[in-house]
């Protein structure tokens, strides 16, 4: 029973500390639900970010290390993408907003494979650096019995931290701040949220690494030029085409 206290006390405790942040960040993507983004692709992709957490914490369990954490803050610059990505498609929100509310019903099944629960995966999995390097050595000292106790808690905290952020999203006061700033706090939320995790993560002292960030970085930026690009010259109007006489 000690022993079953101990897992359950500890699963708890390494969740709390280390999730505190995601609270914030849940309560982001809950307030900007509509017709594309809805609450199902937040809860898949928060579960399908924490489970590639867990995954990548288990050689810790078999007693090796198998991502460094300046590697793991590679990650940040998802964020970073998708906060961009947001703000220079925020003018188009409006444009877009018929379009979603012509979206077939997904099901729970095709929320596994959609981009929005990728995209949620993604930030989940990113922010994780820190899950990463407390997870390892807690794994390293867990017998089996214990790794499925703290496990079955790790798993039941993310439907409950999901919950308790929708939860606060419903509270009148928060709600309207969210729902008023919300869509342009997401994006500068997102790029800070890959900046500390580029920098808590040491990434950039690495010279390779820093080299990598930089063509990645560029690769990215050309393509979103590129996109803005052919975006604005779709949106210039085309010349008026003059009647054939015959």
């Amino acid at each position: 029973m000690n022993g079953l206290a101990t897992a359950i006390s500890t699963g708890l405790t390494a969740f709390t500390a280390t999730n505190l942040d995601d609270i914030l960040i849940l309560m982001l993507f809950f307030s900007q639900t509509n017709a594309v983004f809805q609450k199902k692709h937040i809860v898949t992709g928060q579960y399908l970010g924490f489970t590639a957490l867990v995954i990548a914490s288990l050689p810790g369990f078999f007693g090796s290390l198998l991502l460094p954490r300046p590697c793991i803050g590679l990650l940040g610059l998802v964020p970073i993408s998708i906060g961009i990505s947001r703000l220079v498609n925020s003018k188009n929100e409006d444009d877009n907003s018929t379009f979603e509310e012509t979206q077939p019903q997904q099901t729970w099944f095709s929320s596994l494979v959609s981009p929005q629960a990728y995209s949620v995966a993604a930030v989940t999995f990113a922010n994780g650096g820190d899950n990463i390097g407390i997870y390892m050595p807690l794994f390293a000292n867990c017998t089996w019995q214990t790794l499925v106790l703290i496990l079955t808690v790790f798993f039941l905290l993310v439907g409950i931290w999901c919950f308790a952020a929708y939860c606060l999203t419903q509270v009148p006061a928060i709600a309207d701040t969210l729902t008023c700033d919300g869509s342009q706090l997401v994006p500068f939320v997102l790029i800070g949220l890959g900046i500390l995790i580029l920098l808590d993560s040491h990434t950039l002292e690495d010279r390779g690494l820093a080299v990598l960030t930089l063509i990645i970085s560029g690769c990215w930026l050309i393509f979103l030029i590129r996109q803005i690009a052919e975006r604005s010259i779709s949106m210039l109007p085309k010349p008026e085409t003059l009647p054939t006489h015959r």
